[in-house]
């Protein structure tokens, strides 16, 4: 993670290592001892001098606690920390009001029905204008940390909601949001106020010194290469290098220059998947090497900015950028300023370490262990693996899985009155993470649950207090067949389940029909070329299980065809019903409702085609349909209105949180439809 290079002491200390003194006190923070002579010996060895020429350090600072201690209590220039540290606080103060909610708070916290989705099962959202109250710090906190006003109250002021808001709704988990409250934890306890900083300007007398101990830059540059290096060994496996992970991204204008060169096939998996694994586990490696940061620089800055593009994901690709600087010079907004540079003896080698410096250490290796850890500690909280391992947020598996939902139902069946009604699934949030999560489904279904028995679903006649809850999800990951996520006959309110065991009823991924990919694939070119309003859908389904579907009065040309294993078909207008095994196919009805039984010891696949009526009478093709609308090629003077009309909203929520508490003034909510 190093990035300084050994200077003579006649050299500027721009450099991000220390100078000696005149009394040729070692390179780069080492400590004398009398095995001096030994390790000078062993310095010398290849390995060293590769050590020392691609990381610009001793080998002897890894040597030994105390050595090593010493290497992170040296004092360096904090001038780029402290840009760093501002640029966060922008981007926090944008992404407050975007990613966090800010915009939508009223929605988001101001229903009373709404369902949230805690890591911990006791923590509750405050109400609504308290809730206005948290945002409202959280915002304060970042504008400070932007500042660098009361820097430690500011941070506080920031993280402690943040982790908060965070730790409150599981769906809204992604790994930058993750990154977010990581980076500013970690920011609490540097001194990134040092430079650049209102706390400075308006108290220099009181103002810290200039140097900052190297591991304030540390911590913050190894969790940026953990994000990386991890990222990349997550994309490391057949399941990414296949390329079935990101499709059509080729279309996207910023590969524009690619499609002189390759057809968009070759650019989905040689760039968008092959190259971005290998940046990913590599980018963080060169980087820190001296010799080759300024060449790879330029991929850093084009692969984020082609992100922010790319995806919608907030300030991740912006912070990312603001975190390039940190593995240059300690010194460069001073050398661009041309403003007076640190004096050598600030810079000086540090004494041995003291007891408390080496517990600080000791502290540092410890939280660089645990984020090692984490995101290969799923053998532990078995209870959050289902199709994919773990919490989605704390993983660094960015991009690996794409989900295609097909259908989403939940039935509500009152034992006592033996009537079963149907639900709207996102009738009390927004999120549909909770559809491939075992543990977000049986939240779901218990907050559906204490909505009922509080007698508050609008538009349905009173339901009684006995009552089981069914859902039946089929999704789709990574271009495989569409299958259920979890057991339809298992009652929800009534479902086993514990953070540190497997969850018996959450369906398995049919791993063993992964190698039909290529297959589908062609089969669906097959179908679509048909004509313009033809389309197929692949499923699977576990023996014993059948699947209900009511094929619309807008389709027509309908054909079950069977792929692999066994089904037993039925309509409901027929008593008759049908053995179908691998090859066969049979014609079915519109308008009618079909039941495909999956009969013997393995799961059966098998694919529906159909032509789409509606669009044959009115001459709109499926690609058309499915085709995104045509948007400007850079639309950042749109994307600047949206995010300015969304900080009005944020402003407008926080005052009505405000003058509510304050007068009690009534505060007009915006209220979510549901069916």
């Amino acid at each position: 993670m190093a990035n300084s290079k050994r200077k003579q002491p006649t050299k500027s200390s721009s450099s991000p290592d220390i100078a000696p003194t005149a009394q040729n006190k070692p390179l780069s923070g080492e400590i004398p001892t009398t095995d001096d002579a030994h390790q000078v010996t062993a310095q010398s060895t290849g390995m060293g001098n590769l050590f020392r020429e691609c990381l610009g350090h001793e080998p002897s600072n890894f040597s030994s606690l105390t050595k090593f201690t010493a290497w992170l209590q040296r004092p360096v220039d904090g001038a780029a920390l402290g840009i760093f540290r501002l640029l966060f606080g922008v981007a926090m103060l944008v992404d407050i009001a975007e990613e966090r909610g800010g915009g939508q708070l009223d929605v988001r916290f101001g229903e009373p029905h709404h369902c949230h989705f805690p890591l911990f099962n006791g923590m509750r959202a405050l109400a609504y204008p308290l809730m206005g109250c948290v945002y409202l710090c959280m915002w304060l906190g970042a504008w400070g940390i932007m500042l660098g006003y009361r820097f430690r109250s500011s941070c506080l002021t920031f993280i402690v909601p943040y982790w908060y808001i965070f730790l409150l709704d599981k769906p809204t988990w992604n790994n930058h949001s993750y990154l977010f409250g990581l980076v500013g934890t970690l920011l609490l306890f540097t001194q990134a106020d040092s430079y650049c900083s209102l706390e400075s300007w308006l108290n220099p007398a009181r103002s810290r010194s200039r140097t900052v101990p190297y591991w304030n830059y540390f911590l913050i540059k190894f969790q940026f290469f953990v994000l990386y290096m991890y990222a990349g060994l997550k994309k490391i496996s057949a399941e990414w290098l296949s390329g079935y992970a990101m499709s059509n991204l080729s279309q996207h204008w910023v590969f524009s220059p690619f499609r002189q060169m390759l057809d968009p096939e070759l650019i989905d998996l040689l760039i968008v998947h092959w190259f971005t694994a290998f940046f990913d586990v590599s980018i963080a490696f060169f980087m820190t090497v001296e010799k080759t940061r300024l060449l790879v620089t330029p991929f850093m800055i084009s692969f984020h900015l082609m992100n922010s593009r790319l995806f919608v994901i907030g300030m991740f690709p912006w912070v990312c950028l603001a975190e390039v600087p940190l593995f240059f010079g300690f010194d460069w907004p001073r050398r661009i300023r041309g403003t007076a540079k640190i004096d050598p003896s600030e810079e000086a080698s540090p004494a041995r370490p003291s007891l408390l410096a080496r517990l600080r250490t000791c502290l540092i290796l410890g939280y660089c262990g645990l984020q090692l850890f984490l995101p290969y500690s799923h053998f532990i909280t078995k209870g959050y693996n289902n199709w994919t391992n773990g919490l989605y947020g704390y993983s660094w598996d960015m991009m690996v899985h794409s989900f295609d939902t097909l259908q989403t139902s939940i039935q509500v069946v009152d034992n006592d009155n033996q009537q079963v009604h149907n639900l709207n699934p996102f009738a009390f949030t927004e999120y549909e993470r909770w559809t491939k999560y075992a543990d977000m489904a049986v939240q779901y279904a218990k907050c559906i649950e204490e909505n009922i028995q509080n007698q508050q679903v609008r538009g349905r006649p009173s339901i009684g207090r006995n009552i089981s809850i069914y859902f039946d999800i089929w999704c789709s990951m990574n271009g495989r067949f569409q299958q259920r996520s979890f057991d339809p006959r298992v009652d929800l309110l009534k479902a086993p389940w514990s953070p540190f065991e497997s969850t018996s009823w959450s369906l398995p991924l049919l791993n063993e029909l992964t190698h039909m990919r290529p297959k589908l694939r062609t089969i669906e070119n097959e179908v679509l070329a048909w004509n313009n309003y033809s389309d197929v859908i692949f499923v699977a389904d576990f023996p014993g299980l059948t699947l209900i579907n009511f094929i619309s009065p807008d389709l027509i040309n309908c054909t079950l065809t069977i792929l692999e294993g066994n089904v037993r078909y039925k309509s409901d207008i027929e008593q008759e019903s049908y053995f179908l095994t691998a090859g066969k196919s049979i014609g079915l009805g519109s308008n009618i409702t079909h039941f495909v039984t999956t009969i013997g010891q393995k799961p059966a696949s098998y694919l529906f085609t159909y032509t789409n009526k509606t669009m044959l009478e009115q001459d709109i093709s499926i690609e058309e349909t499915a085709a995104e609308p045509k948007r400007p090629l850079l639309p950042l003077w749109k994307e600047f209105e949206q995010r300015v009309t969304n900080y009005k909203q944020f402003l407008g929520h926080i005052g009505n949180c405000v003058l509510y508490l304050l007068y009690d003034v009534p505060i007009p909510l915006a209220v979510r439809e549901r069916d």
